[in-house]
């Protein structure tokens, strides 16, 4: 047998032992938010440890946790060093998700097995990395342990707020610092690159007043109308703006929380909207989010001029970024990790994976950003929407866990050398 064959035997082996690993991690909830992920961190490490991965625990300050929005963040490295010299190769997945929402069809916290597919949040994105990661980095081991060089399992957070105290928090520490890092990602594409994001809150004021006696206060439900309309053309205009990036196609907005008003017998006295600009690679955030606000500032001017408002009786804006995750860029580095992931996917999948763009925005940026090259790859469908990543029924076909995970340990093999 071949190395890569022996690899694919041990993950065979060992399968029902990584699958009882996602599951008891999908079994520990981490909704973000509310975002308290400390136990899930502490029962990671508890999991691990039996297979001789001790965990390292760096808990960020708690002050900086909830002004950030969150309850406790634990991030873990497990660091397996080999020998002098060598590539240090860093895996990263986050354990936090979005919360399960309505319509679920299985227990959204149950892993349920059904049709060969887990069922549960994060059963796609990304606890199934946490495994697949895991189990690569336990085959290439037991199999052909590296003489050299070292890997790194960073299971991370906070990426549902744009990973600033997940993985840049570590690199920001000096933590760590790896020459090359996979992130999870889907089965069937290396992406090199991905879409930016900017998040922004925008509060707009009106003046209360008594439902029978609408003239005497300020609607600002009508005033968060016409901004919405504003920016719901913006979004029309954005099809015809293309990515040259594969698998990018255009910008697009989405406003997608508002609150606000009293009563139903109340004219709404101040609405709260937050919206999500993806931004493709082309483009220059700055001049993105300047946009914004000009787009938001013209249509509160109109709104109030066609009423006549002026003074204390006009609508008014605060508007506020509560994120901006720049767009990942390909760093000439990565060919190797590229080249790698391609060949061995095409021998276990049968076909080669594409190289291409993503819509998403992820934790790789902050890799990226810092000069250490990065692709995502990990285990998962052909699409998010098959995945039903952040809706009812998220899932994770087993049999692209199994063979992502041989894709994985096959490819680290190859990059250590």
């Amino acid at each position: 047998m071949s190395v890569y064959q022996q690899l694919d035997a041990w993950i065979d082996q060992h399968f029902d032992e990584q699958v009882q690993f996602l599951q008891a991690l999908v079994r520990v909830p981490t909704d973000t938010p509310p975002g308290n992920n400390a136990p899930h961190a502490d029962r990671t490490a508890e999991l691990i440890r039996p297979w001789g991965f001790e965990a390292e625990k760096h808990a960020v300050p708690a002050a900086d946790v909830q002004a950030y929005g969150m309850e406790s963040i634990t991030n873990l490295i497990v660091r397996r060093p080999y020998g002098q010299g060598g590539r240090t190769v860093a895996l990263n997945a986050h354990g936090d998700v979005v919360p399960p929402g309505e319509g679920w069809t299985h227990e959204p916290y149950g892993a349920e097995i059904e049709n060969g597919a887990m069922y549960g949040r994060a059963t796609a994105v990304s606890k199934s990395d946490f495994s697949s990661f895991t189990f690569a980095v336990r085959a290439l081991e037991a199999v052909a342990r590296p003489a050299r060089g070292a890997i790194e399992l960073h299971f991370t957070y906070d990426e549902e707020f744009g990973g600033i105290l997940g993985p840049g928090w570590l690199l920001a520490q000096g933590l760590t610092k790896p020459d090359l890092m996979i992130a999870a990602g889907f089965s069937y594409e290396v992406v090199t690159a991905h879409n930016g994001c900017l998040q922004m809150e925008v509060t707009v004021h009106g003046k209360m007043a008594h439902a029978a006696v609408p003239h005497t206060g300020v609607d600002a439900l009508q005033g968060a109308v016409a901004i919405m309309n504003a920016l719901y053309a913006e979004n029309t205009r954005y099809q015809q703006i293309t990515s040259q990036v594969p698998g990018i196609k255009h910008p697009y907005l989405n406003i997608g929380r508002i609150e606000g008003g009293t009563n139903t017998n109340v004219i709404p006295g101040k609405v709260v909207l937050k919206l999500d600009r993806r931004m493709i690679p082309e483009e220059n955030p700055a001049e993105v989010e300047a946009r914004i606000r000009a787009v938001i500032d013209e249509a509160v001017q109109q709104f109030n001029q066609q009423r006549g408002y002026a003074g204390d009786d006009a609508v008014r804006v605060d508007i506020k970024r509560l994120l901006l995750a720049n767009a990942m860029t390909p760093l000439a580095g990565n060919q190797p990790l590229v080249d790698a992931i391609q060949q061995h996917g095409e021998a276990v999948f049968g076909e080669r994976p594409p190289a291409v763009g993503t819509p998403l925005y992820t934790d790789v940026r902050l890799y990226v950003e810092r000069g250490i090259p990065g692709v995502i790859y990990g285990a998962g469908p052909r699409t998010v929407l098959e995945s039903h990543a952040k809706r009812a029924d998220e899932r994770v076909q087993l049999d692209d866990l199994r063979r992502a995970t041989k894709v994985l340990a096959r490819a680290l093999h190859d990059l250590m050398g």
